[in-house]
């Protein structure tokens, strides 16, 4: 029997029935559904509605509905599946438990039970990828690597350092997610459809008992409400954005161009054409699904955009770009964490394009610096040093004394030491610097913020 029956005298357009239908993906709410409705039955038991047996009834099935073994064309969405197996299960009584209830606040406080849970998964599995960056940075020591602004060689910095850039990117993704998952912790049960329940319903105690922080302080908003479920997929958004630049990058660093990364044959392909060819799908489709994401998110703001209050039907429409990212990421994820594992480095082939192009340079001028000539000064004779070696195609360091003399530099014996090029990475020796000292404090306090996110996870569970 449809929820809505008595109003309707005419049976639905057969394709509009089918079309209009939300159980195909809204029925992965299930375990949510359920929990909302024992919590919406104690609150009916409280409010008189329900006699205490009819209330330990109703929730004792409740915990017997199961997912469906077969589609049910009848079946509009998951919370008629569940009033449909309680009356199964109970007779009329089930029909009991809708009092004082509707679809609207359903749906809100079951997307936020599912997404509640999502942020947690999502997170573990961000400290999971977040654990083999620190692993391969602690495995790479004090090897140097070149850095690079506009896609050119900037300067020498560790292996390690590069590393922890992308664990500080996905540090801040966990505290956007944990910040999300506070603001949206607030149970709209109790909104009824639109104007509040019609009997005094201890919204307190609903909340409670499902886990929130409280309720939803508006029932117009609480029913309407979308805002998390747009800002938790904008904060994935920006988590695949970050997870799209490390695959860029490693995929980059992996041609034979660079020849800094060695793939791992676990997460490449070959070609059906070409035998030589290991392709980095793996990473690409990292990359790729970056895109998916993002199309989720601009989906989300468009369907929202415009809808006047309370409820409206779109709103169904915001499910499936959720369900999508969440259930993405989770795949994004694992993955890139498995590949992090694996990758291997080739610290030699680093070492030695950080030694050329000259990157020393800006050492150069901070040496010069420190001899009181003022950094434009300074900068202008090194630019003047480094034209003079690209003419004579050397490096910085193979100039000789005369050379640097002509310019007006003074290249004695610790202007040249400064040129080498772990002075050059030790002269970062400030805090977020590259100095092998700055990068080992980086990585301690690194792995301590890694264990303070376990520890308060597994408080919370």
């Amino acid at each position: 029997m449809k929820m809505w029956a008595g109003r309707i005298s005419q049976a639905s357009n057969p394709e509009f029935e089918e079309w209009q239908r939300s159980f195909g993906f809204d029925q992965r709410l299930l375990p949510y559904e359920v929990r909302a409705s024992k919590a919406h039955a104690s609150a009916l038991l409280h409010a008189g509605v329900l006699t205490p047996q009819e209330c330990t009834t109703i929730r004792a099935a409740l915990d017997q509905v199961r997912p469906p073994t077969t589609d049910d064309p009848s079946i509009e969405d998951v919370h008629h599946y569940v009033e449909s197996e309680l009356v199964k299960l109970t007779g009329d009584l089930g029909f009991k438990l809708h009092t004082c209830r509707s679809r609207n606040e359903q749906i809100a406080t079951d997307l936020r039970l599912y997404l509640r849970d999502s942020i947690d998964s999502i997170c573990a599995g961000i400290a999971e990828l977040i654990s083999p960056f620190l692993d391969q940075a602690e495995h790479a020591g004090n090897s140097v690597m070149p850095s690079y602004t506009h896609l050119q060689r900037a300067e020498p910095v560790l292996v390690a350092h590069w590393l922890l850039a992308y664990a500080e990117m996905f540090f801040r993704d966990i505290a956007r997610l944990h910040d999300c998952r506070t603001r949206l912790n607030q149970c709209p049960l109790g909104a009824g459809a639109i104007a509040g329940a019609f009997l005094p319903l201890d919204r307190e105690a609903i909340a409670t008992e499902l886990g929130f922080d409280g309720f939803t302080s508006n029932s117009m908003d609480a029913t309407s409400d979308r805002d998390f479920v747009i800002e938790f997929v904008q904060c994935a958004n920006l988590l695949a954005i970050h997870l799209s630049r490390m695959a860029e990058e490693m995929i980059l660093f992996s041609t034979t161009e660079y020849g800094f990364v060695w793939l791992p044959d676990q997460y490449s392909t070959g070609s059906s054409a070409m035998p030589q060819k290991k392709n980095p799908d793996a990473l690409e489709l990292i990359r790729g699904k970056c895109g998916r994401i993002t199309g989720n998110a601009v989906a989300l703001l468009m369907t929202c955009k415009g809808l006047p209050l309370a409820y409206n039907k779109d709103l169904q429409e915001t499910q499936l770009p959720l369900f999508d990212t969440a259930e993405q990421c989770a795949g994004l994820l694992s993955v890139a964490a498995g590949f992090i594992r694996s990758v291997q480095f080739d610290f030699a082939c680093m070492q030695q394009a950080a030694e050329s192009g000259r990157m020393n340079a800006t050492a150069a001028a901070a040496h010069l610096v420190k001899r009181g000539v003022p950094f434009r000064h300074a900068h202008e004779l090194i630019g003047k040093a480094v034209r003079i070696a690209i003419e004579s195609k050397c490096e910085l360091a193979e100039l000789t004394a005369e050379q640097f003399a002509s310019i007006g530099i003074d290249a004695d014996h610790d202007f040249s030491a400064s040129l080498e090029i772990a002075r050059v990475v030790d002269s970062h020796d400030v805090p977020g610097g590259t100095s092998p000292a700055r990068v080992a404090e980086a990585l301690a306090a690194a792995r301590n913020r890694l264990a303070s996110l376990s520890e308060a996870a597994h408080v919370c569970s």
